[in-house]
């Protein structure tokens, strides 16, 4: 069963892998070392996290080939007009070169940000452009001012939210969709995982409701990156591989379309953002 896309550049992606988003240094470390000797292949970051060292570390620690993994990452916006900004982040990850860097937000920098992203792919640095939260005009905005298009946008998505407007880009741009939030997100997650369509379906092909929601992801054409602590999860959140949904299944899903969202994008928030530092880790 396929467990790759291939993105508008011809690179190929996981389109299943482990966030570390909210994980302290020390458990994304595990988590990470932990995914990638199960078979996960994708890792996912961000400067905002403060675990891209800990994540290096796991991936050492895993004894997986460096060019057998896909590492995924996000400048913050503070660090849009920081020139050593990527150089700084492949030191803490402990690496040469990055599979795939985001803009994690469209802050009012974010051009400044995008003509790094660009240099760098061009210097072979960087193997993939990405954007983050770059909903409605921003994506519009990407696509109308640069000449080189992002690979993958990560946005919110989920049954509830299965971002039907922006599809109707991403689909004509050839745009893959990364899925934070995969299964609801906070005060949704329990809604998702416990509603009786998708325990019905669970029960149908003997598989846990988060099996059943990350499976609609992969055959929705997205990749997934649920998160977790626990080896248990970790290891069931890939055992996806083994099963599909059929068209009925696809289409009782889709009536959980509601439009209910986690988070939601304030002006506010954006120019906080462009000032927000970090205290990174240290080694």
């Amino acid at each position: 069963m396929q467990k790759e896309i291939t993105l508008n550049n011809g690179v190929l992606m996981p389109n299943v892998g482990i966030g570390t988003y909210l994980l302290e240094p020390q458990d994304a470390e595990n988590s990470v070392r932990e995914a990638l000797q199960m078979g996960y292949r994708l890792i996912d970051t961000a400067n905002a996290y403060r675990n891209e060292r800990a994540v290096g570390r796991g991936m050492k620690a895993s004894g997986v080939k460096r060019e057998d993994i896909f590492l995924s990452t996000k400048l913050w916006p503070s660090e849009y007009e920081n020139p050593h900004a990527i150089e700084e982040t492949l030191e803490r990850l402990q690496t040469d070169y990055i599979d795939l860097l985001f803009l994690h937000q469209p802050t009012k920098n974010w051009r400044k940000g995008y003509r790094q992203l660009m240099d760098a792919y061009q210097k072979g640095i960087i193997r993939s452009i990405g954007i983050s939260n770059f909903e409605g005009q921003y994506i519009k905005d990407v696509l109308k001012e640069f000449d080189v298009k992002p690979q993958v946008i990560q946005v919110e998505c989920h049954p509830f939210f299965p971002q039907d407007e922006l599809r109707k880009i991403t689909d004509k741009e050839h745009i893959a969709i990364m899925s934070w939030y995969p299964l609801g997100g906070k005060g949704m997650t329990d809604e998702l995982l416990h509603h009786p369509l998708i325990e019905k379906i669970a029960k149908k092909h003997h598989k846990t409701t988060a099996q059943v929601i990350l499976r609609w992801h992969i055959q929705m054409g997205f990749v997934v990156i649920p998160g977790s602590k626990n080896v248990d999860h970790i290891r069931d959140n890939y055992a996806i591989y083994d099963f599909n949904l059929d068209e009925e299944d696809m289409r009782l899903i889709a009536t959980l379309n509601n439009g209910q969202r986690r988070y939601t994008r304030t002006d506010e928030a954006l120019e906080r953002y462009t000032t927000w530092k970090f205290e990174y880790e240290k080694e």
